[in-house]
């Protein structure tokens, strides 16, 4: 009987040290995922969003300015270059007359092409800063 009553209280000893090893506060590595940072507007998300104000602004409107020309979107890069191309009116397979660029990793959109040395240069700086700022209207 002595045997069981010691074999019983080892038991219980035991099953409490286990159960204490089990709820360990102790602070140590864990294997939980940290959150994921607020991941920065990536180059295509920046484009879309400048190609849908370039189309509302420059030709749905009817602006005479760009009546010359078409809006031609090449927004699925692989390259990380996502862009829009202005092209004369009606030849989608010419080439570009301007071209407004980003490249993921930088905040920066790039224009350039025969249009960024006419009379509409400033206009199309203008916008595309306003729009890469947050405006969504068209008024300069």
């Amino acid at each position: 009987m002595m045997r069981a009553a010691r074999l019983a209280t080892v038991l219980v000893l035991a099953g409490a040290f286990g159960l204490a090893a089990c709820s360990n506060t102790a602070k140590g590595p864990r294997m939980t995922q940290p959150p994921a940072p607020a991941k920065a507007a990536s180059a295509l998300g920046r484009m879309e969003k400048l190609t849908l104000a370039a189309n509302r602004c420059w030709f749905k409107s009817g602006d005479p300015a760009f009546r010359a020309y078409s809006l031609a979107p090449e927004l699925s890069s692989f390259s990380g270059k996502p862009r829009f191309l202005l092209v004369p009116r009606g030849r989608p397979e010419a080439k570009p007359l301007l071209v407004v660029e980003g490249r993921d990793g930088s905040r920066e959109v790039a224009t350039y092409g025969p249009v960024m040395n006419t009379g509409l240069a400033g206009r199309v700086s203008s916008d595309i800063a306003r729009w890469s700022a947050g405006s969504a209207g068209c008024d300069a």
